[in-house]
């Protein structure tokens, strides 16, 4: 009875009535810029919410193009052609269907991370689907359902929640007040296969308060929960509903062992500048950590980068460095580790890693040129045991209690600088020609190796090849 009234008066409708217009979430500019200053701006949540669009069609139909061929030493294509409907019925509603069908051979260049696959003997068919649902009844709340991604942060990375893996269906709940916007996020995840699909579920609060007109302040919790415990058929939990709870103890309450992760992210705005971070902790024993004893508990990871602007916001830079303590975001099985569908998320490479990387866009009426580079350490499994990197291996499987650290395991080094082109031939649709370079260098071999990625795809969602 506690829980509904504190519900009720969560959804409590107010009088004042405003519009909500979902951007696409994509990295490439201008939605990846240092945003003008202001107490009522909230960007760590993408993708951004307009709340007052102007100049929008009721209704925009866009033919999406999905075509992708790459080459190293053999090589690797994808096909698929699809639609966009992107509907405003009326000043409180946007609506967005996007899918694409296509085919490709198994080679993995360009192997899609799409909602629905079919393999056969010679390649697969994709189904990749990115749609949602937007209600805005007025300028404090926006609600919305939907099968894409969300990203949390201002980074090029996130730790806290990225966009790497597959689209996913989801219920978001956005609250807008004062200097703070509350978010509360429903995932309906799964593993497996098809045909043979495990579902869990995961649910998040982020509260993000602009401490002054240049600083916020973000709080992040997340929980990752199954379906079946311990025999128990518990579907998605009512607890876990509760918008205004705290998930620990939450957690402890009903006796079970679901996976909370919590962090904070901040991001500081000084002219055309943000400097940003985040800290992520999934589970740790202070004890233990101020006797350095590298306990293998101890799993958090942190963020800290700058991004901004110069040349009339044509010329775009950042510097970012992340990095993961081993198993974090690991659990003892794989419906319960902080993932989806096999990928992380979180950062793409998992845990057990330090990364530093550097971005350079520019861009001019229909041109885009873009230079990415990063360095990677990162450690991966041997002897039969996890040594932390995969968060799809069981925690429970790890070596040694003690003396854990980054980049153990199999050691690895490597460094990626990745070129690319793009020019827009079509506005709607977002329809681009694109050329990649890739350079990949592993230094334990030292071996440098090449590969072309080429195509005209619409930039309405990314495409990742940057790790």
């Amino acid at each position: 009875m506690k829980n509904c009234i504190w519900i009720t008066l969560f959804f409590l409708p107010l009088s004042v009535l405003g519009q909500g217009k979902v951007n696409h979430l994509f990295e490439e500019l201008p939605s990846d810029s240092s945003y003008h200053n202001a107490l009522t701006s909230h960007t760590s949540l993408k993708p951004v919410l307009d709340y007052n669009p102007s100049g929008d069609k009721k209704l925009i139909l866009s033919g999406l193009s999905d075509m992708n061929a790459a080459y190293d030493t053999s090589f690797a294509y994808r096909v698929g052609l699809g639609l966009e409907v992107d509907y405003l019925p009326s000043k409180n509603w946007h609506i967005r269907l996007a899918t694409v069908q296509g085919y490709g051979n198994q080679q993995p260049g360009v192997y899609p991370k799409s909602f629905l696959r079919f393999d056969d003997a010679n390649g697969y068919g994709y189904t990749d689907i990115r749609s949602r649902i937007s209600y805005t009844p007025n300028r404090f709340f926006n609600f919305q359902v939907g099968l894409d991604h969300n990203f949390l942060g201002e980074g090029s990375r996130s730790l806290l929640l990225s966009d790497y893996g597959v689209s996913h269906p989801f219920a978001l709940i956005r609250t807008h007040f004062w200097r703070v916007e509350y978010n509360v996020l429903y995932q309906f995840l799964r593993e497996g296969s098809p045909g043979n699909w495990d579902s869990k579920f995961a649910a998040t609060h982020h509260l993000s308060f602009n401490a002054a007109k240049w600083l916020n302040i973000g709080l992040f919790e997340s929980v990752v929960f199954q379906p079946v415990d311990t025999n128990l058929r518990r579907g998605f939990d009512v607890e876990y509903l509760n918008p205004v709870i705290f998930y620990r103890p939450q957690e402890y309450a009903l006796g079970s062992s679901d996976n909370v992760i919590m962090g904070i992210d901040l991001s500081a705005q000084i002219e055309n500048h943000t400097v940003y971070g985040q800290f992520v902790i999934d589970e740790f024993s202070l004890t233990e950590l101020k006797a350095k004893s590298g306990w293998w508990a101890n799993k958090y990871g942190a963020q800290l980068g700058i991004k901004g602007r110069y040349l009339s916001d044509k010329l775009f830079y950042r510097l970012e460095y992340n990095f993961t303590r081993p198993y974090t975001f690991s659990h003892i099985s794989e419906a319960l580790n902080y993932g989806n569908q096999g990928s992380p998320l979180g950062h793409p490479y998992g845990a057990n890693f330090m990364e530093i990387l550097a971005e350079l866009k520019y861009q001019k009426e229909k041109l885009l040129l873009k230079l990415f580079a990063n360095y990677v350490l990162t450690g991966l499994d041997h002897d039969g045991y996890s040594y932390g990197g995969n968060i799809y291996q069981s925690y429970a499987n790890h070596p040694n209690e003690f003396g854990n650290f980054i980049g153990q395991g199999i050691q690895q080094n490597k460094a990626k600088i990745m070129i690319t082109g793009a020019y827009q031939l079509l506005k709607n649709g977002k329809l681009n020609v694109f050329v990649e370079n890739h350079f990949n260098f592993l230094a334990q071999n030292n071996k440098m190796n090449y590969q072309v990625v080429a195509g005209v795809r619409s930039f309405l969602w990314n495409d990742y090849r940057n790790y």
